[in-house]
């Protein structure tokens, strides 16, 4: 297999439109399917070393976090610790720290798995991801961008370059949780991401359904309600209506949709606290 270690950014772009070889990140998802499956490419792009991905700003109200940094390098990062701690509580839990060490937020994204731990958060917050080629940018809302199980609306010579997240409002309150077989180093049985911005909700889930889910209609029946224990009941009952939990050997469907109510109902006695 070649590699090739790209210099740049607008080196990778050449390499991906030249080459069509995979992307190379981190590897530690990538390199575990081609061995499981014994796929193997001709040559791969490796992005590893090209700083314009690992930066992480704030311009124009919005934060721009770039696809090649690391889950550890996101979660340390100041501006996310003050403006997004449920990312960083979520890129806390993707493995053990040798993974988080060298995984990429953008790796867990173009992963396309519906447990990737990022993607509640991102999907609660309406990031948008960055894809570059030499052709060009363009911009897609993340609640576009999964199109099925592990199917993304990525062209096959474009790049992750970015996400971005518009810094979220004063007073909101968001919370990343997470059950798996584990505290650590376990792939999710369920993960959700849980947002309150004044009187407005936004609730995501991971490992419910093919993709990472927004529940709309929970969301819709929340937002201008006071919370009481009456309101929560009703809306444990809708979060039936807004995932279908998948059912494969780390889980059950029937345990997946019933921790689901239990996390919900943990933040909404979360949110008693502020």
């Amino acid at each position: 297999m070649e590699i090739i270690k790209a210099k740049n950014l607008k080196d990778a772009l050449k390499l991906r439109t030249e080459k069509k070889f995979p992307i190379l990140a981190g590897g530690t998802d990538i390199l575990v399917q081609m061995r499981a499956s014994r796929n193997f490419p001709k040559g791969m792009i490796c992005i590893s070393g090209v700083r314009e991905l690992k930066k992480i700003s704030l311009k124009n109200n919005k934060i721009e976090i770039g696809a090649g940094a690391t889950h550890s390098e996101v979660a340390l990062n100041k501006l996310v610790q003050k403006y997004l701690p449920a990312l960083t509580d979520a890129c806390k839990t993707v493995g053990a720290r040798q993974i988080q060490n060298r995984g990429t937020i953008g790796g867990n994204v173009m992963n396309a798995s519906p447990a990737g731990d990022t993607l509640p958060v991102l999907l609660a917050f309406d990031a948008e991801v960055v894809l570059q080629s030499v052709r060009g940018k363009r911009i897609v809302p993340f609640t576009k961008f999964y199109k099925g199980y592990r199917s993304i609306d990525a062209r096959s010579d474009e790049i992750l370059t970015a996400i971005i997240i518009k810094k979220p409002a004063p007073k909101t309150h968001a919370v990343f949780m997470k059950i798996g077989t584990r505290r650590a180093q376990a792939i999710s049985k369920v993960c959700a991401c849980f947002v309150r911005a004044g009187d407005k909700f936004a609730i995501a889930y991971g490992s419910v359904a093919a993709t990472p889910v927004r529940c709309k209609r929970v969301e819709e029946f929340l937002n201008g309600k006071k919370i009481s224990a009456a309101i929560v009941a009703e809306a444990l009952e809708l979060l039936n209506e807004d995932i279908q939990p998948i059912e494969d050997i780390r889980s059950s469907a029937e345990y997946r949709s019933h921790v689901s109510k239990v996390l919900l109902d943990r933040f909404q006695r979360i949110l008693a606290t502020f």
